[in-house]
C-alpha cells in the first residue's frame, strides 16, 4: 500500500481550530515578564511579528511548547488546551512581580488551507506574510496556509475537517506538546532549534542553563521525527513506540501528534537522533502496525 500523506486541499478551505488555547498577556511589561519565562526573543517581536517558542521548568523540561503573536496591546500565546492546567499556574506565579495580566483570550482560531490560500490572503487582507489584521493577526505557516487568530473565521469559504489540519501541521514537522508530554522533554526535543523558537543570544530565561547546555556540549541526543504506516487501532498522544532488532522489539520513543485515515497513519515522535534512516516500528497496542522515517521538510540543527 502506498502511503498518502494528508491531502493538501484543491482550494481556500477554512478549518474551525477547537484544539488551540489562546491565552493573552497583556500590561505594560507583558514583553520584559515574557522575555524571562520563555526560549524565544520576545523583546525582538513588533506588532504583527510571531515566532514559536518553549516554556520550561527551571530543570529545562517543556511545560509547553507555543506560538506566540505579537499584537499592538498584548501578547497572545497559542497552546494545546490539555497543557494548560499545569503550565498557566508556573507563569502566573512569577508574574505577580510584574505589570502584567494573563487570561484567557476570546478571539477564535481558524486556519487555511488549500490552493489559492496565498492569493485569498492577499485579497483579503493585502497581506503576503504575516502581519495585523482587524482584531487580531494572520500567520503564515507555509506556502497556502495559513492561521487567523481574530474574530474573523472566513466564513465565506468551504469548511474542512479540523483533523485535516492537524496532519498538515504533523507532515510540516511542527511539534504541539500534550499534558501527556510535560516534563518529558527539552526545547530541542522538538526541534524548536530548527524551528527558529530558541534564542540563545537573549540571556536569561527558566530552563536556560539546559537548554544551552545541550547546544555547547552537545548533551542532547534526541529529536523529532516524522513517521508514516500503517495501523488498525486508534493512535494517541503518549502511546509507545517499539523499534525493530532482529525478531525483537524495543521501546524506543512516545507518539507526540498523530493524524490517521483509512488504516494509515502519520505521526511525529522524540526518537534517539542516530536513528537509522531505514529503522523499523511499530506501536506498542497494535503488534501489526507498522511504520517508517519520513523526511523532514526543514533540516535539523543544533
Amino acid at each position: 500500500m502506498s502511503l498518502q500523506p494528508p491531502a493538501f486541499p484543491a482550494e481556500p478551505t477554512r478549518f474551525p481550530l477547537t484544539k488551540l488555547a489562546i491565552t493573552r498577556l497583556g500590561g505594560p511589561d507583558r514583553a520584559k515578564f515574557l522575555q524571562g519565562q520563555v526560549t524565544c526573543d520576545v523583546n525582538a517581536l513588533q506588532p504583527g511579528q510571531q515566532t514559536p517558542g518553549g516554556h520550561c521548568d527551571p530543570k529545562g523540561k517543556l511545560w509547553s511548547d507555543f506560538r506566540l503573536l505579537c499584537l499592538e496591546e498584548s501578547l497572545l500565546m497559542l497552546t494545546s488546551p490539555s497543557v494548560l492546567e499545569r503550565q498557566l499556574p508556573e507563569l502566573k506565579k512569577f508574574a505577580v512581580f510584574s505589570k502584567v495580566e494573563i487570561a484567557a483570550d476570546e478571539r477564535h482560531a481558524t486556519g487555511i488551507a488549500g490552493v489559492g490560500s496565498d492569493e485569498w490572503i492577499a485579497a483579503q487582507f493585502d497581506l503576503a506574510q504575516s502581519g495585523l489584521i482587524d482584531g487580531g493577526m494572520a500567520v503564515k505557516i507555509e506556502q497556502d496556509r495559513w492561521l487567523l487568530v481574530s474574530n474573523q473565521q472566513a466564513d465565506s469559504l468551504p469548511q474542512g475537517d479540523e483533523s485535516l489540519w492537524w496532519g498538515l501541521e504533523i507532515k510540516a514537522g511542527l511539534p504541539h506538546m500534550e499534558a501527556v508530554h510535560q516534563g518529558e522533554y527539552i526545547p530541542q526535543m522538538l526541534n524548536l532549534q530548527a524551528l527558529d523558537g530558541i534564542s540563545f543570544n537573549k540571556g536569561c530565561y527558566m530552563g536556560q542553563e539546559t537548554v544551552a547546555r545541550a547546544k555547547y556540549r552537545g548533551a542532547n541526543n534526541r529529536a523529532l521525527f516524522l513517521l508514516a504506516g500503517t495501523s488498525g487501532e486508534p493512535v494517541a498522544s503518549g502511546d509507545t513506540l517499539e523499534l525493530q532488532l532482529g525478531d525483537n522489539w524495543r521501546r524506543s520513543g512516545m507518539v507526540l501528534n498523530a493524524w490517521q485515515q483509512a488504516g494509515q497513519v502519520w505521526l511525529t515522535a522524540v526518537l534517539p537522533k542516530d536513528t537509522e534512516a531505514d529503522a523499523q516500528f511499530r506501536l506498542k497496542q497494535d503488534e501489526g502496525s507498522r511504520l517508517t522515517l519520513q523526511p523532514l521538510p526543514y533540516a535539523l540543527t543544533e
